[in-house]
């Protein structure tokens, strides 16, 4: 079948491609920007069945180069971790949009995953996924929904934002909401359901819940996160923590932005418990517990096998127009502080460093700074370092690095340009780049900012005495750092 998979550089998305690819099938990804597909982990017999093409669902006219021979779809598109307080304007648009488009072809299914909502009074997150739904209804092709109970995998908002909870907080004083009920069910299961509805004539225009084998409150599931991990951990719960509140304190301990800890936690005052088990008789898999689920994942994580992640998309709502058109720091009106050393070690050696900064391997220099300016930068609303990395060792363009984003990412060109996603009265990026001159090379690392008026220019005369000692150190230990060592 021709398969059009929308999300498919999302967190879902990007998993659901090579299994469709794997299963046969020729697969239309619509993308804003191409550069954010992954062409090179692809070979060429895979990228044969795979067509990427520039377009965006909030802008209808752009459908018009999707193809109109596609024999079904897959709906993944969601605006959870936008900024924007409309987000559930915005997906209603989307999803208005992609019925127009999906009406002018041949396609017989729509498989869309959504959130199990089965409770009257629901989050604006889960109200906006049921409205969605209605939407997607009013297409000529069959729609079948799947509604899942909170996804547990590697790269995961839920998982890496219990996984912070866990292993940083030896006690938690926690709000109720950890009471609420919940049916947890592992990536791998979607991708089972995911693939065994598609052209399945009994799952047409039919509405499944889904999880998996398990029923925990949140508190359970924290407790047994902490058994898999080895790890003694002590929850009291309190009565309260406001729902705002609640999100600052997410907000604060995790990973995630403050956008993304309201609507989760807005959505937990919902159970998420499956009540229509019909899905067993359509699609038959073996269902894997929480641990298991949990289990599965670490073994990704430990073999680097980290397909997606959440905190790839964008923290500004801005920035997908600075990823789209820069891939050069601005040279005027800029404040740039340049640092250069010349080395004679392999000049490879060197990029491998600069490929494996951020993280958890640190910026190489005063790394308690790095922490204590992420810090302040969750303070007020940024989104602090606690992202990490997808990949310990890879970078490519669009990857979240700490409070940074690669825009550009060329190791055989040895070359990589951050721009800065933490809270600044202006715009900043940080570059490396490697030049050779036969067994002489250079390392040429650049800092460039952007004031935004007065203030911005304050801070830039503020900080630039830590430039001094920072960035000149940080660059000798790139070139000097022994990765064997």
């Amino acid at each position: 079948m021709k398969i059009l998979l929308t999300g498919s550089t999302g967190y879902i998305g990007r998993r659901l491609l090579p299994d469709l690819v794997k299963a046969g099938h020729q697969v239309v990804c619509p993308v804003r920007d191409k550069r954010r597909f992954d062409f090179e982990d692809f070979d060429e017999g895979f990228l044969a069945s795979v067509d990427v093409i520039a377009c965006d669902f909030l802008d209808r006219e752009s459908l018009d180069k999707l193809p109109k021979d596609i024999d079904a779809a897959y709906y993944l598109i969601h605006s959870l971790t936008s900024n924007s307080k409309e987000f559930s304007k915005l997906e209603a648009t989307t999803a208005e949009n992609f019925i127009s488009y999906l009406n002018t072809t041949k396609a017989q299914q729509t498989v869309y995953l959504g959130g199990i909502a089965n409770d009257e009074e629901l989050s604006d997150h889960l109200s906006s996924r049921q409205n969605v739904e209605e939407i997607l209804k009013q297409s000529k092709t069959n729609l079948t929904v799947l509604r899942s109970a909170i996804i547990i995998g590697s790269g995961g908002a839920s998982f890496e934002i219990i996984r912070d909870i866990v292993e940083k907080l030896p006690v938690m004083i926690a709000p109720k909401w950890l009471n609420s009920r919940c049916q947890p069910i592992g990536i791998y299961n979607v991708m089972e359901y995911l693939i065994g509805v598609l052209g399945n004539e009994k799952a047409f225009n039919s509405t499944f819940d889904i999880g998996g084998k398990d029923i925990l409150t949140y508190k359970q599931m924290l407790l047994q996160f902490a058994e898999v991990r080895g790890l003694k951990r002590y929850i009291l719960t309190v009565p309260v923590l406001t729902i705002k509140l609640s999100s600052l304190w997410l907000y604060l301990v995790t990973s995630t932005s403050y956008r993304l800890a309201r609507n989760l936690v807005d959505s937990m005052k919902n159970e998420v418990v499956v009540r229509d088990n019909s899905i067993e008789s359509i699609v038959t898999i073996k269902k894997l517990s929480y641990k298991e689920s949990l289990e599965r994942t670490f073994q990704k994580i430990s073999q680097e096998q980290v397909v997606s992640s959440w905190m790839d998309s964008f923290a500004s709502p801005d920035f997908n127009n600075v990823f789209l058109n820069q891939v050069e720091a601005p040279k005027h009106g800029c404040f740039k502080d340049y640092k250069s050393f010349t080395f004679s070690r392999d000049p490879q050696e060197v990029i491998e460093n600069v490929w494996s900064i951020g993280g958890a391997r640190g910026w190489y220099y005063g790394n308690f700074l790095w922490k204590i300016r992420g810090f302040l930068d969750k303070l007020v609303g940024g989104v602090g370092l606690r992202r990490g990395r997808r990949n310990p060792s890879d970078l490519k363009g669009g990857d979240s690095l700490d409070f940074w984003r690669v825009l550009y990412a060329d190791k055989e060109e040895c070359r990589l340009l951050l721009f800065a996603e933490m809270k600044l009265p202006g715009d900043a990026w940080l570059e490396f780049k490697i030049k050779s001159n036969g067994d002489n090379h250079q390392l040429i690392q650049t800092a460039t900012f952007r004031p935004l008026g007065l203030w911005g220019r304050l801070y830039w005369y503020l900080v630039f005495p830590f430039h001094g000692f920072i960035f000149r150190n940080m660059a000798k230990n790139i070139i000097s750092y022994d990765q064997s060592s």
